[in-house]
């Protein structure tokens, strides 16, 4: 469910939980899309038939496309009225904890840590974690930066 809120109230967001996206689910497709996206064609990635052999028994998603798709689930989590320009500023840390089947379905739960007035808007440090359905541990955690310009 996305959280509306006007520029104006940003800085009082500072511990926010946003909760939780909607399931997406890991398909082969996607894998190969960003497999080809990054020549990254390791075949724990991209060939599900030697894959069931692997470490993993199956095919796993890229960390990187994992962490990637913070982007997409950000959006679904929260909206800035009245701003211009929106920034993905950066990362400061990010851990991948657990591998990501193909098929598996991964959702992302935000809470806003920080909000910093930065020159010509704010900058909010975002904690991220992102679950796969299921597993005990989650697929991936990050602290993403976002900056919102007026």
């Amino acid at each position: 469910m996305t959280t509306n809120v006007a520029y104006a109230d940003v800085p009082g967001l500072a511990g926010t939980d946003l909760g939780w996206t909607d399931w997406l689910e890991i398909t082969q497709d996607r894998v190969q899309l960003f497999a080809d996206a990054t020549d990254d064609q390791q075949w724990i990635h991209v060939d599900p038939e030697r894959a069931k052999g692997g470490p993993f028994g199956g095919p796993i998603a890229h960390g990187f496309l994992t962490l990637s798709l913070a982007v997409k689930f950000w959006s679904e989590l929260l909206e800035v009225d009245g701003v211009t320009t929106k920034v993905n500023y950066g990362l400061d840390k990010v851990r991948f904890v657990s591998p990501v089947p193909v098929g598996a379905r991964v959702r992302m739960n935000a809470v806003i840590a920080e909000i910093a007035e930065v020159p010509g808007g704010y900058q909010l440090t975002v904690d991220q974690t992102i679950e796969i359905e299921g597993a005990p541990k989650p697929a991936l955690v990050s602290r993403g930066l976002y900056r919102f310009y007026a």
